[in-house]
């Protein structure tokens, strides 16, 4: 399998090539059973992140840098916006979303009690990577169901369009790759 080798928060990783398209590959990034590399990166997007209450990300690849990031920061409280509504939750929120690595249309759901604790207090969006924005955007639509203030937007990594967004913080740039594993020109923005 091919590889991209990459240095992110100062730590060199080879990620795996993925297939989303005929000719269209994307660098696999997963902080799973990583927590030298989550640790690094939860600090590095600590040190950017602005003013906040609380932290929010999507189940389940942004789980390890979120729980990090709130350790770190003095065991704050966290949420996350669950891929299926749980017995445990109640007056749940829900929004439609789709990604480029999860086939077809999934939905993601808030806790009501989580919503209440967001209310006119400042959100911080975090995710592991973002690329299309559609998870990002779900995730700004629960916090303004909830009446919350999403004060920034943070990723490990930043892929395709992403790399322009100005209202989004991330640590590096991945580029987008062909089949035989080239990287797609114009998918590393300056």
């Amino acid at each position: 399998m091919k590889a991209y080798e990459m240095t992110i928060a100062g730590l060199k990783r080879a990620l795996p090539l993925c297939p989303i398209a005929e000719d269209l590959y994307i660098g696999a990034f997963i902080i799973f059973g990583d927590p030298e590399l989550t640790t690094a990166c939860a600090n590095a997007l600590l040190a950017k992140a602005p003013e906040y209450d609380y932290m929010i990300t999507a189940e389940a690849k942004g789980i390890p840098l979120i729980h990090e990031m709130a350790r770190l920061a003095g065991n704050q409280k966290y949420f996350i916006a669950r891929k299926k509504e749980k017995l445990y939750m109640r007056d749940v929120f829900a929004v439609t979303v789709n990604s480029i690595t999860t086939e077809g249309e999934q939905k993601l759901y808030l806790d009501g009690a989580d919503a209440e604790l967001m209310k006119g207090k400042r959100i911080l969006v975090v995710d592991d990577v973002i690329s299309t924005g559609e998870s990002l955007a779900a995730l700004e639509k629960l916090v303004a169901a909830a009446g919350g203030n999403i004060v920034g937007r943070m990723a490990i990594l930043a892929e395709g369009d992403a790399q322009v967004r100005e209202d989004l913080t991330y640590l590096e740039k991945l580029p987008l790759f062909h089949a035989d594993g080239s990287i797609v020109a114009g998918s590393v923005h300056e």
